[in-house]
């Protein structure tokens, strides 16, 4: 958990940024990708023992403000993203959350959250997901699975959690111990594929999970390999003229400061290359 703090006071630091107290979701933005009663089941605590063990944290309205807090900032993100071109939350990116339960230490899933509402304000008609954690975005999958109007795009680690995988438009399981070189070659290849679908908005999971020091990882990726990473996204984004909204994702290393490391470059390279003050 302190590497939320942490990578804020280093994108602080950097002196380039606003930043803005997330708001909380409300529940209508909410139950556009969530049923009602897992919804107000959590905000009751009422959820069955089963459903809150396999969220994988334990019930408490601190909790309940954490989870309305990092779903309604990636909500004030993607309004910044559709206002100035991007926008990033600096937590977000639960994309293991299911419409009826959460799963692997996701309540809602704040990327679907985001494509429900701002295709109901009437902003986009057609979104791509750009999944680079390390973990497949399962519940993003299977929330927009028979959606013809998402493009869902994960490349992550075959062996890694989820053990069950759902399927993406697009999923690309790399084998262990994956290097820089191979993984890029592989998002230089499948990227396109993604703009060709000619998306309204991007929302990019940027987790750092990837890192060859990260403890949940199984990859072995440098930090410039992930600079590389990021700087093809956003040159891509830049290129097609599209919006993206950043959501912080994985990042679990030993030392944490490779992981806080990873996921500011994440953001200094979106202003890098996107421009204007990001929020």
């Amino acid at each position: 958990m302190r590497k939320y703090a942490m990578a804020r006071e280093r994108l602080r630091a950097a002196d380039i940024f606003d930043f803005v107290e997330a708001p909380f979701a409300s529940t209508q933005a909410i139950e556009l990708a969530h049923h009602p009663d897992y919804v107000r089941g959590f905000l009751a605590g009422t959820l069955d023992r089963g459903i809150v063990r396999r969220i994988g944290f334990p019930w408490s309205e601190g909790l309940v403000r954490r989870t309305l807090a990092s779903v309604g900032g990636s909500l004030a993100a993607a309004a910044d993203a559709i206002e100035r071109g991007w926008g990033g939350n600096l937590a977000g990116g639960t994309h293991h959350a299911f419409p009826r339960e959460g799963s692997g230490f996701c309540v809602f899933n704040d990327i679907a959250v985001v494509i429900r509402y701002l295709r109901a304000e009437g902003h986009v008609r057609r979104a791509a997901v750009i999944d680079l954690d390390v973990h497949q975005g399962d519940g993003t999958a299977l929330i927009f699975q028979d959606d013809a109007d998402v493009f869902t795009f994960s490349m992550h680690a075959r062996n890694n959690f989820p053990f069950r995988k759902q399927q993406s438009r697009i999923d690309i399981g790399l084998p262990d111990g994956s290097r820089d070189e191979e993984y890029l070659r592989e998002l230089e290849s499948a990227l396109p594929r993604a703009f060709e679908f000619a998306p309204g908005v991007v929302i990019y999971q940027s987790g750092v999970d990837g890192l060859a020091c990260d403890s949940l990882g199984r990859l072995s990726l440098s930090i410039e390999g992930l600079r590389e990473r990021d700087r093809q996204v956003f040159t891509a984004c830049r290129q097609a003229g599209v919006p993206v909204l950043v959501t912080l994702g994985g990042g679990y290393s030993d030392p944490l400061d490779e992981t806080v490391l990873a996921h500011a470059n994440t953001y200094l390279m979106a202003e890098s290359i996107l421009g204007g003050r990001g929020q």
